[in-house]
Order: C-alpha cells, then structure tokens, then sequence
C-alpha cells in the first residue's frame, strides 16, 4: 500500500493523466501502489475540483484527462516549468499573442520557486525577441490545431473559400507565419495550410490511425512553399557562390539556389509582391542576370522609382541585368 498522503497521491495521479492520453485503472494502481477502488475514489475528489476525467468500463476500461469548461490547475516539474517560461518569454514577440504571453509568464513566475526564478531569469537575460510583421496568429486557432494533433482528431474547416476535413499532424512556425501539416483525405496526399487562412475552425470528435510521415514537418512545409505558386516568379543567375547566396537570402528554401559552379548560382525567385522579389534581389550583395516576365520587370521598375523618388524608366527588357 502506498506510503503517499491522499493529498500528495492525488497530486501524482493527476501528474501521471497529464503526462500521457490512456490510462488503465490497473496501471494508474500499480503506479501509485494502491488499489483500483482507491484510484476511482481519487478520480473522483479531481472531477470535484474541476478536473474533467473521462473513464470507461470494463476489461478496455482508463482514464483519460480531457478539456472541460474552466482551466484548472497543471502539474510541472522543474524542467517542464523552464521550458514553459523561456517559450513564453520568446512568443511574447509574436504578433498576436504577445498580450496573452505575456500575461501568461507573469502569472507562472510569480508561483515559481527562487531556484527556478533565478534560472529562468538568466535565460531570459540571454534572449532577444524582435517583433515580427505579418499575419495575426490566433490564439484559440493554435491552441485547438495543437490539441488535435496530440489527441489524433480530425479536424474541419474552409481555406480558400471550401470545406476541408484533415488529420492534422503537425504545426511549423516558419518566416513568421504558422503553417499546419495535414493529411487531406480526400485528396489522397499531404497538405500545407497556413493558419491565418483558415476559417470556421473546429474539432469534429472523429479519431484516426496517424499515417506515416513524409519526413521531417519542417523541412516538408519549406518543400511546399517552395513549390507554392506565386504571383511574381523569376530566375536570376547570381554571380556569387551557392553557399554565400544562401546565407544572404531571408528565406534560403530547399531548392531554391541551385550552384552552377564554384563563383555563379541560380536563384530561384517567387513573391505575391514586386517589393518581395526586389527585397531579395537587394541582398543578393552581387551582379546577376534576371530572366523574368515583362510584367515583373516593370513592376521593379516602379520600386526602383519609389526607392529613388525619381519617375519610373521605360521597363527593361527580359534578360537584362
């Protein structure tokens, strides 16, 4: 029989429904060294304190801590606690929801022992976050997509003006927008949605069996947006090496430089604005000869004016440097 106090028993079983989605009454038993009456009495005191605890009869029969109307209390141990703060302290640069972050870290620091104050504190002294711009991340978005990925739950909502029911599998935050990786059924394959363009999010309630991933989630989403259609698109053969065009570029994707030889590379270019491709020409640092359409190279035209305060030239011929 367990040595534990009811109290602190309770604190370990909740510790143990918090770290994993399916418990027997047998194993939670096992684990706290009590019997399965004690662990259904104890289930019970947390469903009193708000903790919504799910349980099944029978020989399949667990525990499953699941969300409920109010927020209730979350058990972390010391390292938990830290990774928790220093992800805080970083988002609290992320443009909507610094506010909520930042209330966040400021009601777990003031629990917090000395001992991980004082740690915290140190890393905190060492991250700089600069606030980006871009598309509003929501809250309540990111936090249902997370929820679904964990718990295996399909998901539905409209992007692009249609209705859509994936199994969601991972969230990618990359070039300052938050991007979910998703199998889509009904189109048989892989899909790349970026969050902000989602609409009508919501759980149905429907389970599936996760498939096999197509490799790492980061390094997919980059593959997709490499390959995501764009309003402007342009080569530009840069006389510099790949490797030092790489480093320049904001957002150097997969694919993007292909070397040519050891002091020239070709640049792919792609941006829904002219201002996003003259951005990336600009830090090119090094001549290059740009093979894009007419349309682009006027537009250009009018940036290089805009940047000049001069009036725009007659727009340069496909080819030309």
């Amino acid at each position: 029989m367990s040595g534990m106090s009811m109290p602190a028993r309770m604190l370990r079983l909740l510790s143990l429904l918090q770290g994993r989605r399916d418990w027997s009454g047998r194993e939670l038993a096992e684990r706290l060294g009590v019997t399965d009456r004690t662990v259904r009495r104890d289930v019970e005191r947390l469903r009193e304190l708000g903790y919504r605890v799910d349980g099944a009869t029978g020989t399949a029969g667990g525990y499953r801590l699941v969300s409920g109307r109010d927020l209730p209390p979350l058990l972390l141990d010391d390292d938990e606690a830290v990774a928790v703060a220093v992800g805080l302290r970083t988002a609290a640069g992320v443009r909507g929801i610094e506010e909520s972050s930042t209330r966040a870290l400021a009601k777990l620091e003031q629990v917090l022992p000395t001992r991980l104050r004082h740690r915290i504190g140190t890393v905190g002294e060492a991250i700089a976050v600069m606030s980006p711009t871009g598309p509003t991340a929501d809250p309540a978005a990111l936090g249902l997509l997370a929820a679904a990925c964990r718990d295996r739950e399909v998901v539905a909502f409209t992007h692009r003006g249609r209705e859509r029911r994936v199994e969601p599998r991972s969230l990618v935050t990359a070039y300052r927008r938050w991007y979910l990786l998703a199998y889509d059924p009904g189109k048989e394959d892989w899909r790349t949605f970026r969050v902000d363009r989602v609409g009508e999010l919501r759980g149905t309630g429907h389970r599936f069996a996760p498939r096999d991933l197509p490799g790492d989630p980061a390094e997919h989403v980059a593959r997709s947006l490499t390959g995501a259609p764009y309003r402007f698109t342009a080569t530009a053969v840069v006389e510099a090496p790949a490797d030092v065009v790489r480093e320049r570029l904001v957002v150097a994707l997969p694919g993007r430089v292909e070397p040519l030889d050891e002091q020239r590379c070709r640049v792919r270019l792609g941006a829904d604005t002219a201002e996003q491709v003259a951005a990336d020409l600009l830090v090119l640092g090094a001549d290059y000869a740009l093979d894009a359409p007419p349309e682009l190279h006027e537009a250009l035209v009018g940036v290089a004016a805009r940047l000049t305060g001069g009036r725009p030239a007659p727009p340069a011929a496909p080819g030309s440097r």
